[in-house]
């Protein structure tokens, strides 16, 4: 009805003077207004963070990989290929053998590493290694009789090698067969022909060969330790997933790049809505405001309140008054913080004012706003004032029209 929402405008925002009812309702706005800026932007430094962290982890996580359910190991067959080929959201697919191997470089230089097998043509596909390359190339076949490896930055570093060394890598599997069977462990060459630099959060191969050298090294004969995908999307990954592991069976395992790192993008989700429930309070108190003000606009208008209930008024009508007041709050806050809040992120993303203490991976806080996000902050805020007002319309409507006219 228009004219609950004419009364509650003309309680909420009377012109007549600046009264303490007015000042609160002014301190309650304020607070939705700052309550609700800060969470969209917070919420938006978060995602943008995630997404950081997400293209570093993707650089060598795929967006959906295949591994074997029973053993390490399986056989890429011409039928999964064929499957793998008929899906046309894939857009390369490359296998790999993996497995780790002690790495010799001349005397007392040695050390345990990640290796990984696979194909340059296929592979650089699904992962763009070879534009980290900082020198040398990414040949692995044989050449002067021996394989080819790529080794990353740190190794280097480390083992104090460089392009054309030779190096020596030794099985696990290879290792303990000499010590069960009394025999000299079989132990393989490689030339270093390529270093690549690449920041890395969490542990992945550090020296890259060529499949069927690592097959051989690992003693897989033809077999494989996974396949990896890249998908148009990467947020086509759950919906493939499904697809996939209906197709393969319960032989297999499929997961995607999220599955991969399941344990720290959801720590990352924790982080985020903890500090939403955290923000909100900011919100909460707000409330508090908004209780305290319509409470009190209930007491000084009680007999306006009997007046309007003799004139035929409804308690119903009377209570929708007051919860329109809480809503009208509630959308002018919500309106200025969210574009205050937006404002803000866009600035941030577009010239990165707030810069970060010490620049590692980037220099500046980053931002990504999801309209889902603020979706939430814009909801979660409104249905708190509504909330709110709910107190004082109800004891508004539980007003006795002759009490409150005999009295005041």
């Amino acid at each position: 009805m228009k004219t609950t929402g004419f009364v509650a405008r003309r309680y909420l925002f009377s012109k007549k003077h600046i009264s303490l009812i007015s000042t609160l309702t002014i301190i309650s706005i304020l607070g939705v207004t700052i309550g609700t800026a800060l969470l969209i932007v917070v919420l938006s430094v978060f995602n943008g963070f995630f997404d950081v962290i997400k293209g570093l982890l993707l650089q060598n996580d795929p967006d959906v990989r295949i591994e074997s359910q029973a053993s390490n190991s399986f056989m890429y067959t011409g039928d999964m290929q064929k499957k793998l080929a008929g899906i046309p959201e894939v857009t390369a697919a490359a296998s790999y053998v993996e497995g780790k191997s002690l790495l010799a470089h001349q005397k007392n230089s040695d050390k345990v590493v990640e290796v990984r097998g696979i194909s340059p043509e296929k592979y650089f596909h699904v992962n763009d290694l070879s534009k980290s390359l900082q020198s040398g190339s990414a040949a692995l076949g044989v050449q002067n009789k021996k394989p080819g490896m790529i080794i990353n930055n740190q190794l280097k570093t480390e083992l104090g090698l460089d392009i054309g060394d030779t190096v020596v890598l030794l099985s696990a599997d290879g290792m303990r067969k000499s010590l069960t069977q009394f025999s000299l462990p079989r132990s393989y060459r490689f030339e270093v022909r390529g270093i690549y630099s690449r920041l890395q959060i969490t542990d992945g191969p550090s020296v890259f060969i060529d499949e069927e050298a690592a097959q051989r090294l690992f003693e897989m004969r033809g077999m494989v330790t996974g396949v990896d995908l890249r998908l148009q999307k990467n947020n086509q990954a759950a919906s493939i997933k499904e697809s996939l592991q209906t197709q393969l069976g319960p032989d297999y395992t499929v997961s995607t790049w999220y599955d991969l790192q399941q344990a720290l993008y959801d720590v990352m989700y924790l982080e985020k809505w903890s500090s939403y429930v955290i923000l909100m309070i900011i919100v909460l108190v707000a409330v508090l405001n908004i209780i305290g003000s319509l409470t009190m606009i209930v007491i000084q208008k009680n007999r306006d309140i009997g007046v309007l209930l003799t004139m035929g008024f409804t308690p119903s009508q009377v209570k929708n008054i007051f919860v329109k007041q809480g809503l009208y709050i509630g959308i002018i806050g919500c309106v200025i913080g969210g574009g205050l809040g937006l404002l803000v992120s866009w600035l941030q993303k577009q010239y990165g004012l707030i810069k970060l203490s010490s620049a590692f991976i980037i220099d500046a806080y980053p931002v990504s706003i999801n309209f889902a996000d603020v979706s939430i902050v814009l909801v979660g805020s409104l249905i708190l004032c509504l909330l709110a007002s709910w107190y004082p319309a109800q004891r508004a409507a539980a007003v006795e029209p002759a009490d409150a006219i005999r009295y005041d």
